[in-house]
């Protein structure tokens, strides 16, 4: 797999060069002239992932607020690993629809989860690369040798969205507010019309196009002659799998909750149901009608949910006495046209992270890929097969070619699964680290896309002697 230069050698602790030690990515791990505090080549190590059970939003879940589900992830996590919250040095969450009065909510959930009041904490968005984005926060701290053990978790809460009132409400409610006088209060307030009622709803177009994803999605689909057909047979597939890794109890990484103030303990995902393509065949199209190939089920549904890692150099691990799941080794975030290619991130992403890291798409026995719809991860395979793409968009001379499909999200995905937008990425990381223990595999890749036209792409790999 990997290819070394005439005269050079190996030693236990990796590649020696011109008697530089580098592992086997090329990170310099040890210099003669390196200082003590230069802790950039440390191993950064994936230690266990817990997520509450994803519902379908309005749900289980409706009369509670994001802060609930990331407290109860973070509780989770360290009732499952069993380290000392003292240890945690930093906290990062990734979130989307953020609610008002948690808007930092990584140090508000720490707080109540009962976290060391000394931890910092802060909030990423990056739509559904968020908690994506908490983890490569997370491995740039350490990575500098700022910290050692950081929490990356993620949440969503879809069943009770932020909604204003409309922009002249707002600005005669705050000059209302300003009034002196309750002549002058009441002179604002009798300004106000029916109109003024009208609700601001939070955008579900792209900002800089105005396209709906959905929109996106079919004129993706389109573009690459993908049939309502495949659609349907592709999001069958997700929940199938789903379904059979969720009665085989691969799911370890769902922390059941009891539900505050009902009777009811939530111990799994809510959104899997294995149809017939009969059923699917009779469903319409939701956003391009009545052509459109994208329906409700062949489209990942709004969800509620948290999800939350622990990650710290492999050193602290030992010295901890645990044992990680997997490496975290390479990622890459990239970015394109968001009108047409607004979904093709995994495309983009997949050849980048795997040249980063030295590795082909044959080396690559685990791939968790968010499906956000069918058409969506259609597109995206059929134009890594593609040589044309290849050459006029990747800047490559040949297609990076399609992965194994059996070893492709064969715990289900998004579509199956469930797609809080902020901690989806930690679902996939935890995922991936769990199936390469379980399908005995050493390389897994997590690609993601996201709104604005932007993408992620990490690899993982299998620690030795680690157990699910």
């Amino acid at each position: 797999m990997f290819s070394f230069v005439k005269n050079n050698f190996i030693t236990k602790q990796g590649f020696v060069k011109y008697g530089i030690v580098t592992n086997y990515w090329g990170v310099v791990v040890n210099k003669s002239y390196a200082t003590k505090s230069n802790n950039a080549a440390k191993n950064i190590v994936f230690i266990d992932g817990v997520r509450t059970p994803f519902l379908q939003s309005g749900t289980s879940y409706k009369n509670l607020i994001a802060y609930d589900l990331a407290k109860h992830s973070l509780v989770a996590l360290q009732k499952k690993i069993g380290f000392s919250k003292e240890v945690v040095e930093y906290i990062v969450y990734g979130t989307v629809m953020q609610e008002v009065r948690t808007s930092n909510i990584a140090r508000e959930a720490a707080l109540a989860a009962g976290y060391s009041d000394r931890t910092p904490a802060h909030t990423v968005t990056m739509a559904c690369i968020s908690s994506n984005q908490a983890l490569t926060t997370g491995m740039g701290f350490i990575a500098c040798g700022v910290y050692d053990v950081i929490i990356a978790g993620g949440v969503e809460f879809m069943s009770d969205i932020p909604i204003r009132h409309s922009r002249h409400m707002r600005s005669l409610m705050l000059q209302a507010n300003k009034a002196k006088t309750i002549g002058q209060k009441l002179s604002l307030l009798g300004s106000i019309t029916p109109a003024h009622f009208q609700p601001e709803l939070p955008a579900i177009a792209e900002f800089s196009s105005g396209e709906v994803m959905g929109h996106s999605g079919d004129r993706l689909a389109a573009a690459f002659n993908i049939s309502r057909q495949e659609q349907d047979d592709y999001a069958l597939r997700s929940h199938t799998l789903a379904a059979k890794a969720q009665q085989e109890g691969h799911f370890t990484d769902v922390s059941p909750y009891k539900v505050p103030n009902v009777n009811q303990v939530v111990d799994k995902d809510n959104g899997i149901r294995v149809s017939t393509l009969e059923q699917l065949k009779k469903l319409k199209p939701a956003f391009v009608k009545p052509y459109g190939g994208v329906t409700a089920a062949n489209a990942s549904f709004l969800t509620d949910g948290a999800s939350a890692a622990l990650i710290m150099t492999e050193e602290r691990a030992h010295q901890l006495g645990l044992t990680p799941k997997a490496y975290l080794r390479n990622f890459t975030y990239v970015s394109q046209d968001p009108i047409d290619q607004l979904l093709l991130g995994p495309t983009y992403a997949i050849p980048k992270v795997l040249e980063k890291a030295k590795l082909n798409v044959k080396d690559i026995g685990v791939w968790e890929i968010h499906e956000a719809f069918a058409g969506q991860i259609l597109a995206n395979l059929k134009a890594l097969d593609s040589d044309w793409f290849a050459q006029n968009y990747l800047g490559k001379s040949e297609k990076i070619g399609i992965p194994d499909l059996n070893k492709w999200n064969a715990w289900g995905g998004s579509l199956s699964i469930g797609h809080p937008f902020g901690a989806t990425g930690v679902r996939l990381a935890t995922h991936t680290a769990n199936r390469l223990i379980k399908e005995d595999q050493q390389f897994g890749l997590i690609a993601a896309c996201a709104a604005g036209g932007q993408g992620v792409g990490m690899i993982m790999e299998k620690y030795p002697k680690a157990k699910v």
